[in-house]
C-alpha cells in the first residue's frame, strides 16, 4: 500500500533530522548562549514579548481579511484547515507575536470548521444514501489525533526552531506532491468515466426512470422514517462519544495547567489522556473489525465505511499511528492536523468529498479544544479573535458552497484534491520562508540552537 511507504518516508526523514541534530550540535553546544540579558531563550519564542495590534481599519487588516477569507475557504474544502497560511499571515503582516498568531490561527480553523460542519449536515452523499461525513472514521481518528496534539505541543517546547522548519518543509512538500499526483490520477479516471457516461446518458436515464417507476409500484407504502430515525440515533451516539472525548481532554488540560510543571500530578494527568483515547478508538476499531468480518462471511464485498480497505488489526494499528502522527504534526506546527489526516483519508480510498468533510469535522474538535485552552491562558485578544472567527465562518460556507457546485457542474471531485495540494504547498512556502528567516536571525545573535529541557522551558 502506498500509504505505508509515504508514512515510512515521513518517519525516516524525521528520524534522520533528529539524529543529525544530536550529532552536529554535540560538539558546538557551548558556543551558543542559553541566556540573553538574563532571559532564557526557548526557540526565540517562549519569553518573547506579547504583541497585540489594535483592531482597526488599515491596509494590514484588509490584507489579513482577504487572505484569511480565501485561506479559510480553500483550507476547509481541502480538509487541512489552513493553519500553515494563517500563522505567517498574522505574524508578518498583522504584527502579532508568534504565540498569539498560533492561538488566533486556531480560532480561524475552529470558525471555518464549524461552518463547514453545519453546511455538510445538509449535503447528501454523492453516491450513497448515507451522510457525507463518515462518523466511523471520525470516531476512529479523533481521539488519537487529540492525543497526538498533546504530544506535539510538548515537542514544540523541546525542539529547536530550525528543526521544526525542516520538518515543515519535508512534511508539506511530501504531502502536497503526493496529493497532486493523486489528483492527476483521479482526473484521468474521471475523464474516462465522463466520456462513458456521455455516451450512455440517454439509456441510463430511461432505465432509471423505469426502475424507479417499477419500484414505486411494487413498494407504494414503504415507510423510510424508521430507518432514518435509526441512522440519526446512531450518528447522535457517535457525536456524543466524540464530545465526551473532547470534554475529557479539556478537563485534564485545565487541571494540568494548574499543577506544577513536571510534578507528579502533571505527569499523571498527562498520561491519563492515553487510556481515554485508546478506549474510544479501540471500541470503534473492534466494531469495524467485527462488521468487516461479518460482511465477508455473508459474501458482501462492500466496505464497512468509506475507506476501501479490509479492516483488520494490522490496519487498525496503522490508522491509530497515523492519527497520532497527524495530531503530533498539528501540535508541533500549530495546525489542526489536517495536513496528514486529509491526504491519509484519500490514500485509504475515501472519495474527496467525504475525506474533506470528515477531516474538517475532526479538526473542529481539536481546534476548539486549543481555543478554549488558549482562552484560559489569555493568549489572544478577544475582539480580534471574534472578528477573525466571523470571517472564517463566512469563508467556510462560501468555500463549501462554491466548490461543491463546481464539482457537480464539472463532474470532477479531483478539484478538491488539487485544492488540498495547493493549500499544503502554499503553507510549505510561507512557513518555510518564515522559519528560515527566524533561524538565520537566531544564528546571527548566537542563540542556542539545540534541544531544550522540557521542564525548564
Amino acid at each position: 500500500m502506498r500509504t505505508k511507504g509515504f508514512v515510512l518516508y515521513l518517519v525516516s526523514s524525521f528520524s534522520v533530522v533528529i539524529l543529525s541534530t544530536f550529532l552536529l550540535l554535540n560538539d558546538s553546544k557551548q558556543s551558543f548562549s542559553l541566556h540573553e540579558s538574563g532571559v532564557f531563550q526557548n526557540n526565540g519564542l517562549s519569553r518573547s514579548p506579547r504583541i497585540w495590534p489594535k483592531l482597526e481599519l488599515s491596509w494590514r487588516s484588509v490584507v489579513a481579511t482577504v487572505i484569511g477569507f480565501l485561506g479559510s475557504a480553500f483550507g476547509t474544502v481541502g480538509g487541512v484547515g489552513g493553519g500553515g497560511i494563517f500563522v505567517p499571515l498574522l505574524n508578518l503582516i498583522v504584527g502579532f507575536d508568534t504565540k498569539s498568531a498560533a492561538a488566533l490561527s486556531k480560532c480561524m480553523i475552529m470558525g471555518a470548521s464549524a461552518s463547514s460542519f453545519w453546511y455538510n449536515l445538509r449535503v447528501p452523499h454523492p453516491t450513497k444514501d448515507v451522510p457525507i461525513i463518515d462518523y466511523d472514521l471520525a470516531l476512529l481518528f479523533q481521539p488519537m489525533l487529540m492525543l497526538g496534539i498533546t504530544i506535539g505541543v510538548s515537542l514544540s517546547v523541546v525542539f529547536p526552531f530550525w528543526l521544526i522548519t525542516i520538518f515543515i518543509i519535508i512534511l508539506f512538500l511530501g504531502t502536497s506532491s503526493r496529493s497532486f499526483f493523486k489528483g492527476i490520477e483521479m482526473w484521468k479516471q474521471e475523464t474516462i468515466k465522463n466520456k462513458e457516461l456521455q455516451k450512455q446518458q440517454e439509456a441510463l436515464q430511461n432505465s432509471h426512470v423505469c426502475i424507479d417507476a417499477e419500484y414505486e409500484l411494487l413498494n407504494p407504502h414503504e415507510d423510510k422514517s424508521g430507518l432514518e430515525i435509526l441512522c440519526f440515533n446512531l450518528r447522535l451516539e457517535k457525536v456524543l462519544l466524540l464530545l465526551t472525548v473532547w470534554f475529557s481532554f479539556l478537563l485534564l488540560q485545565i487541571i494540568k495547567n494548574r499543577t506544577e510543571v513536571c510534578g507528579v500530578w502533571y505527569w499523571v494527568l498527562n498520561f491519563l489522556q492515553i487510556p481515554v483515547a485508546i478506549f474510544v478508538s479501540g471500541c470503534e476499531a473492534v466494531k469495524l473489525c467485527k462488521e468487516n468480518k461479518k460482511r465477508r462471511l455473508n459474501g458482501n464485498t462492500e466496505s464497512v465505511c468509506e475507506a476501501m480497505i479490509e479492516w483488520c488489526p494490522g490496519y487498525i494499528f496503522f490508522c491509530a499511528f497515523c492519527g497520532i502522527l497527524g495530531g503530533t504534526v498539528g501540535g508541533l506546527l500549530g495546525s489542526g492536523g489536517g495536513f496528514v489526516l486529509g491526504p491519509l483519508l484519500l490514500e485509504l480510498g475515501v472519495i474527496p468529498q467525504v475525506a474533506s468533510s470528515t477531516a474538517t469535522f475532526v479538526m473542529l474538535f481539536s481546534s476548539s479544544l486549543s481555543v478554549v485552552e488558549f482562552y484560559f491562558l489569555k493568549r489572544f485578544p478577544i475582539p480580534y479573535a471574534l472578528y477573525l472567527i466571523g470571517v472564517s465562518v463566512l469563508a467556510g460556507f462560501w468555500g463549501q458552497f462554491f466548490v461543491r457546485k463546481l464539482v457537480l457542474f464539472l463532474k470532477r471531485a479531483s478539484i478538491i484534491v488539487f485544492i488540498l495540494s495547493a493549500v499544503i504547498f502554499a503553507s510549505a512556502l510561507t512557513m518555510g520562508v518564515v522559519g528560515i528567516e527566524k533561524s538565520l536571525y537566531m544564528i546571527s545573535r548566537h542563540e542556542y540552537m539545540g534541544f531544550l529541557s522540557f521542564c525548564q522551558s
